[in-house]
């Protein structure tokens, strides 16, 4: 598994959302841009991003992922 595929399959579930992913084989950190998040608790928008991904991490393509979230609003005030 590439952190390219790994993007991929979140902004396809997750609509209008910017992926940014690093790491390889089965070890990645995912950082998860969007209104989606909005007014969500921080354990509400991990299982968003879990849930993208539950396949692969139940089929052990994906063993360990780290994931950070963010609204829009927020992503501007961090750059």
């Amino acid at each position: 598994m590439q952190a390219e595929e790994v993007k991929q399959i979140i902004e396809r579930e997750l609509e209008g959302c910017t992926v940014f992913t690093t790491g390889k084989d089965c070890d990645f950190q995912v950082t998860v841009v969007g209104e989606c998040f909005a007014g969500l608790t921080p354990v509400k928008k991990q299982q968003l991003v879990y849930a993208c991904l539950h396949d692969l991490i139940a089929g052990q393509a994906i063993h360990a992922v780290s994931i950070k979230t963010y609204t829009p609003e927020q992503w501007a005030a961090l750059q």
